[in-house]
């Protein structure tokens, strides 16, 4: 009975805590918080100076001793307790935009598929430590297919790709759980720096994470377009040191991306492969859905559906897909506790 009331005035919070972003769900809100998983932190003293977007107009804009991190790693957390603080201020901010009874808030995470059981305990730990009353984990391409709206409970084939900044999760989900699964190290992040090592490698030039990004999101595809794009790009020339400015074209940005792409194709493929022949059934009359902020790359999924010869959709805003499925959970908790990952003991009351 005191359970239930506690779990009436709680705000309860669902967190894709993404490498590239953390995005922050509040039950009978909606998303609230949308902000990079970035920390500025000052080495002397170690006091965190910034975190989410004011961390992130510091990238490349600092002094030695400040060090801006992402404490996420292909979703796993790299610095404990870098992340601990980035998760309380995160759960502070949800707090403060909406009045509880219940401060500490029973908390939904996405993880990516493959993590291991030490590291899903890293993220419980550090988001009891943050002020979680209690957690659950919830693999990311099962909170994107939720969060898609795919039929995950039924008896049939759901074949979701989750692409985000750090991992790419490949999942074929079929009665509340997962029947075949790849997961790849390779996404968002493996792409920028795919483009800033060849600009290193053929055109003798130096450009940071943010320029390279920019490229990506300017001009990159993964499919050849009716039109190619061109962009200038400006930098430090490695040969004088000086500043050095060029124009590249977007197949030029297509052939420094292709071996991640491919890799990534690959997986998707690998896991059709293995998905038993009576869902194999079911897929042909079903799309490959795409969610994550990497689904937006230009012709991904023209390359997929070409590949694979299945249809390919990209999912309602694909960047929220997971953070909408931990919604889901939590307002269906009962019905959906099923496809949690880990379900934890409750901190305390």
């Amino acid at each position: 009975m005191l359970k239930r009331f506690f779990n009436f005035w709680s705000k309860d919070i669902g967190i894709d805590l993404g490498t590239a972003n953390t995005l922050v769900y509040i039950r009978g809100k909606g998303i609230i918080i949308n902000e990079p998983s970035i920390v500025a932190i000052n080495q002397k003293t170690g006091q965190i100076l910034a975190i989410g977007q004011d961390a992130r107009k510091m990238v490349g804009r600092t002094p030695g001793y400040i060090m801006v991190s992402k404490p996420l790693i292909a979703g796993v957390v790299s610095d404990f307790e870098v992340t601990e603080q980035m998760l309380k201020y995160f759960i502070d901010r949800a707090q403060e935009k909406s009045f509880s009874l219940m401060p500490r808030p029973r908390v939904v995470i996405g993880v990516p598929a493959s993590v291991t059981e030490v590291e899903k305990r890293a993220v419980e730990d550090a988001a009891y430590n943050a002020g979680a009353r209690k957690v659950f984990l919830i693999e990311e391409p099962m909170a994107a297919a939720i969060g898609a709206r795919l039929p995950v409970q039924d008896a049939a084939a759901n074949l979701i790709v989750d692409i985000g900044g750090g991992t790419t999760d490949v999942a074929v989900i079929s009665m509340g759980g997962v029947v075949a699964s790849r997961s790849l190290r390779i996404a968002g992040d493996k792409l920028t720096s795919d483009i800033s090592q060849f600009m290193r490698e053929e055109h003798n030039i130096l450009i940071g994470d943010a320029t390279a990004e920019n490229i990506k999101l300017a001009i990159g595809s993964a499919y050849p377009l009716e039109e190619e794009l061109t962009i200038q790009v400006r930098g430090r020339d490695l040969l004088t040191g000086l500043p050095k400015e060029l124009t590249i074209t977007s197949e030029e940005v297509r052939k420094a991306m292709h071996r991640s792409i491919r890799s990534i194709v690959l997986a998707i493929k690998s896991t059709i492969e293995e998905t038993p022949p009576e869902l194999i059934a079911d897929l042909l009359n079903r799309s490959i859905f795409l969610a994550g902020g990497g689904s937006l790359l230009r012709g991904f999924d023209e390359l997929i559906s070409h590949e694979s010869k299945l249809p390919v959709k990209i999912v309602d805003d694909p960047m929220t897909a997971v953070v909408r499925g931990c919604g889901m959970v939590l307002e269906h908790l009962d019905s959906l506790k099923d496809v949690l990952a880990w379900t934890a003991k409750e901190a305390y009351i």
